[in-house]
Parts: structure tokens; C-alpha cells; sequence
């Protein structure tokens, strides 16, 4: 384990020196026309490093990542890389992009980091502990809903009865901030929020959350209550009180 936790570190040494300090450059828009999915070669560049470092230490292992897609699916160890989840605020100069790399292992997350570069912030998950810069997190222990901090990234995620389901959490919770991609999660584990709500996340963008969350004390899940991640749809909670408490509104 320790290993391995020296390896996740030097992954988000790797990442930064591409992405730390760097000028930001133009977006392509990868949606195509009447949408827009940004993608920088800050995004490009930190995948090609995050690939090289595993490629030379762990040659037998599969990775998958935004930009560049997947290699040795057959692989029973397999790197997620997110390089950058949250070019829109990069692209707009605020903090809270992160690099999400995780580790799974028969398809199950089982190590993973949220690195937030221009913050200072590097959290990593393991088995049993989640740390922030090597000091010991957890979550806040929350149980009620009308105390909870609620966050999304976008209230413009959710659709139709989606939209009505995520309302009426919003509804019942105490505050709702919106913005931050991966961030929310990192303070979650923190003990700065108590609940994420969000949907349409792909692997590399749910990989690295779940050890994170689950290492601090915290539950993860999909919408129903179960842990179908390949869903898409996830709730992280600060217990699990207030996880089944925001299925139930989510799946009425």
C-alpha cells in the first residue's frame, strides 16, 4: 500500500508539471455543432504524461482515459485518467479543475486521487483512509436532510423527471451550491459538503471518486440505492442516513 500510495503521488507530480502554472490555451469543442465539450491540450498533454509514467512502471496494465481512449482491455488492473475534469473552469480561470486518475482492479475502484493543482490540494483515497496533502480526512457524519449542504456541478444536468427529482432533494436540503465537477467530492470527504448529486458522468469521470469518498467514511452510490456507477447517476453522502434519505426523494 504504501507502494502504491507513493505511485499515486508521483502521477499527481506528473500531471501538474504539465498543467500547474501553465498558460491556458484555446478549447476545441468536442460536441460538435449545438453543443459544446471543451477539451484543451493542457487535457491532451497531462493524459500523455499520466500514460507514459504508467506505461513504465506497470507495462502489463490497461488504461483508459478521456482523450485517448483504452488500451489492454483484457488487463485485470486497469488506470482511469481524467486529466483535467473541469475545462470549463480552467478555460475561465477558476481553481477548481481537477486531475482524477483511479485504480480498479477487476473492474472495482480500489485506489484513486482527486488533485485540485491551483489549489494546493491533493486527496487521495485507499482502503480504509482518504488523506488531504498526507493528513487524515473524513466526512462530517451529516444524517438529516434539511442540514445537509447539497452540491451539483450544473443545475442544467438534469431533464424532466430527473430535474423534478433533483428539486426535490434541493428542496429539502439546507444550502445548494453548484460549480465545482470533482471538487464537490474532494469536500465531501473534507467535511465541507454532506451530499453530491449529479448524472451523465462516464468512468473516468466516477473512477477516482469512490475510493476517495468511501476512504473518508463516506457512502457512494447510483440513484436506486445500489452501486451501479455505469449508470451515470451518483449520490455521495456523508452517511448513509443521508444517502437512502436522498434516494428515496430521487427515485419517488
Amino acid at each position: 500500500m504504501s507502494d502504491l500510495l507513493a505511485f499515486l503521488q508521483h502521477l499527481s507530480a506528473t500531471a501538474r508539471e504539465v498543467t500547474l502554472g501553465a498558460p491556458v490555451p484555446g478549447a476545441e469543442n468536442k460536441a460538435g455543432a449545438g453543443g459544446f465539450d471543451p477539451v484543451t491540450e493542457l487535457d491532451r498533454g497531462a493524459e500523455r504524461a499520466l500514460r507514459g509514467a504508467i506505461e513504465a512502471a506497470f507495462p502489463d496494465d490497461g488504461i483508459e482515459g478521456e482523450e485517448y481512449g483504452l488500451v489492454r482491455p483484457e488487463a485485470r488492473r486497469r488506470w482511469l485518467l481524467d486529466p483535467v475534469d473541469g475545462t470549463r473552469a480552467l478555460i475561465c480561470g477558476l481553481p477548481s479543475w481537477t486531475t482524477l486518475v483511479a485504480l480498479l482492479e477487476d473492474d472495482r475502484p480500489r485506489a484513486g486521487f482527486i488533485d485540485a493543482p491551483a489549489l494546493g490540494e491533493l486527496m487521495i483515497g485507499m482502503p480504509g483512509q482518504t488523506t488531504l496533502n498526507g493528513a487524515a480526512v473524513r466526512v462530517s457524519g451529516c444524517t438529516a436532510l434539511s442540514d445537509a449542504r447539497l452540491s451539483s456541478t450544473d443545475p442544467y444536468l438534469f431533464e424532466g423527471t430527473e430535474a423534478e427529482a433533483f428539486a426535490r432533494v434541493r428542496r429539502a436540503a439546507r444550502l445548494t451550491r453548484f460549480g465545482y465537477d470533482a471538487l464537490a467530492y474532494a469536500r465531501l470527504a473534507a467535511g465541507h459538503l454532506d451530499l453530491v448529486i449529479e448524472n451523465k458522468l462516464h468512468r473516468y469521470d466516477w473512477a477516482a471518486l469512490v475510493p476517495v469518498v468511501r476512504g473518508a467514511g463516506g457512502v457512494i452510490g447510483d440513484w436506486k440505492g445500489g452501486d451501479d456507477f455505469g449508470s451515470g447517476s451518483i449520490v455521495a453522502a456523508a452517511s448513509q442516513e443521508l444517502y437512502d434519505a436522498a434516494v428515496q426523494l430521487l427515485s419517488q
